[in-house]
C-alpha cells in the first residue's frame, strides 16, 4: 500500500513539473488596435469610412475619372508612393467632421483639402488646405502660417503638437457652415469663419488673392496633396453634420 501511494505521489509530482516547464500562453496584445474600422458607437453616431484599408475605392485623381498609379493602398494606408498628383474623394461633402491619421516622411510636406471643386486647374486655387508637415525638418516649419495643422498661409498653428516625420498624427477637421476648426493629436489648433471680414482680409494678404473661387464652395471633395514626398493616410472617417 505504501509502495502504491509513493508511486502515485511521484506520478503527480512528475506531471506537475512537466506542466510548470511549459511556457505560459501569450497574452493578447494591447497595442494591436484594428485600423480602418468603426466601433459600434461610431456607426451609431453616423460615422463612415472613406478608405477601407485595402483598396482605393472612393478616391480618384483631381480632374480625372480614375486614380493615378502614384497612390496605393499599402500596409493599411492610402499612400503616395510616386508622382501621382493630388487626389480627391468621389463623394462630395457640405458640413462634416473628418478624422484622419497621417504620417509624413522625414522632411516631408503634404496637405488635406476640403470642399474642393474641379473648376480650377489646381486644387489649391479653390480649396483650403490643412497643412501636413514634418515641422522639425521642413523649412515651412519655421513659419507658423505654414506649419503642421495651419490653414495654409492664412491662419497659424501653435507649436508643440505635431509628431516628428515618420510617426503617426491624428487630425480632426470640423467644417460646419462657415465655421471651421483644425485639431491635431487631441488639441484644438485654430478656428475661423469662412467669408468673414477677418477671412477676407487674410485671403487678400495671401498667395490665394488671385483666385476668385478660393474658399467659396459650400460643398465639395476631400482632397489629399501630392507635394513630392511619401505620405500615408489611414483611419479616414467622416460624419456628416446637419
Amino acid at each position: 500500500m505504501k509502495t502504491r501511494m509513493s508511486l502515485a505521489v511521484l506520478f503527480v509530482f512528475a506531471n506537475s513539473c512537466k506542466a510548470q516547464s511549459q511556457p505560459p500562453a501569450p497574452r493578447p496584445s494591447l497595442t494591436n488596435t484594428a485600423q480602418n474600422t468603426l466601433t459600434d458607437a461610431e456607426r451609431a453616431a453616423g460615422w463612415r469610412l472613406i478608405f477601407d484599408g485595402t483598396t482605393t475605392t472612393g478616391w480618384r485623381s483631381y480632374g480625372k475619372p480614375s486614380l493615378s498609379d502614384g497612390w496605393k493602398a499599402q500596409d493599411g494606408a492610402l499612400t503616395r508612393v510616386g508622382a501621382g498628383g493630388d487626389i480627391i474623394t468621389t463623394d462630395e461633402f457640405r458640413n462634416f467632421e473628418l478624422r484622419i491619421d497621417w504620417k509624413i516622411e522625414v522632411g516631408g510636406n503634404s496637405g488635406i483639402f476640403y470642399r474642393a471643386s474641379e473648376d480650377s486647374e489646381a486644387i489649391y486655387w479653390n480649396a483650403v488646405e490643412m497643412q501636413v508637415l514634418d515641422d522639425a525638418k521642413h523649412p515651412d516649419g519655421q513659419d507658423r502660417m505654414t506649419s503642421a495643422g495651419a490653414a495654409y498661409d492664412l491662419y497659424p498653428s501653435p507649436p508643440g503638437h505635431v509628431k516628428p516625420g515618420g510617426e503617426w498624427n491624428t487630425a480632426r477637421l470640423i467644417v460646419n457652415g462657415n465655421h471651421v476648426e483644425h485639431w491635431l493629436n487631441g488639441f484644438k489648433l485654430l478656428e475661423y469663419e469662412l467669408g468673414s471680414r477677418d477671412w477676407d482680409s487674410k485671403v487678400a494678404a495671401s498667395k490665394f488673392k488671385p483666385y476668385p473661387h478660393f474658399g467659396r464652395s459650400t460643398q465639395g471633395h476631400i482632397g489629399l496633396q501630392d507635394h513630392g514626398n511619401v505620405v500615408a493616410f489611414r483611419n479616414i472617417k467622416i460624419r456628416v453634420l446637419p
